[in-house]
This record gives C-alpha cells, structure tokens and sequence, in this order.
C-alpha cells in the first residue's frame, strides 16, 4: 500500500476550503429570489438589539448617499437604492465580476413594533440605522 503525501492531502483540502468560501462569497451578494419590483439584488443585513435600540447595518458598497432611500413604517424598514456600475477601461479582460450593482432592495419586517428612527449614517460602504425602542 503507498504511503499518501501528507503535502497533497494539504493541497487537497486547501483547494477545497477556497472552493467553498467562493461558493459563500457568491451568497453574500445573491439576486433576490422573489420578485420585488424591478430590482436585481439584495443588500445583506446585520440587526443588533439592545435593551432600548434596534441597529440595522445594510452592506452598501460603493453606494452613493444620493442614491439610497430609506423608508420606515409601522412595522417595516424599506431600503432601496442603486449601486452604479464601475467603470471598466476600453480592452480590458474582465476575468470576474462579482460586486452587484443597478436597483438594490431590502425590507425588514418587524412584527408587533412600533420603531423611530433615532440615527442614520453610510459611511465606509455601510448603512447604518439606528431605531429606539418604545418605552
């Protein structure tokens, strides 16, 4: 029985793990799977809370603050906006493009609460919302 190299079992799993984080990568910035109007993707979110606040971060890369619109009602937050596409020079090889852009949408529902929005900041390609909680 030969002896297997512990280089190419290395190797192996390497090429592995860098597989799986490509196919992770291409999730962050998945195109919306229902229909919500004309727009192509769906900006990732993470939501904080705390005792008195909500704080909802929406990755926005490359996002112009002119360009992004939020909207809050009863129950719900609506971001919507549009990430303008890069400039790409004149014969160049494009070997990925992977940051989406044109019409983004992202609701969040909060079910049974009453938010105000306290503080909102984009600032190193994030949207940042701040909501206070009803006492």
């Amino acid at each position: 029985m030969a002896a297997i190299d512990p280089r190419a079992l290395m190797w192996t799993r390497a090429c592995e793990l860098i597989d799986r984080a490509e196919r992770l990568h291409r999730q962050f910035f998945r195109p919306t799977a229902e229909a919500v109007g004309d727009a192509i993707w769906e900006p990732p979110v993470d939501i904080v809370e705390t005792e008195s606040d909500i704080v909802i971060t929406v990755a926005l890369p490359g996002v112009d603050e002119d360009a992004v619109r939020v909207s809050v009602d009863v129950d719900s937050v609506l971001v919507v906006g549009l990430r303008r596409p890069s400039a790409i020079p004149r014969g160049s090889l494009v070997h990925r493009l992977e940051i989406p852009y044109g019409r983004f949408e992202r609701q969040i529902r909060f079910t049974g609460r009453r938010l105000q929005l306290s503080e909102s900041e984009l600032a190193f390609g994030c949207l940042s919302l701040k909501f206070t909680k009803p006492l």
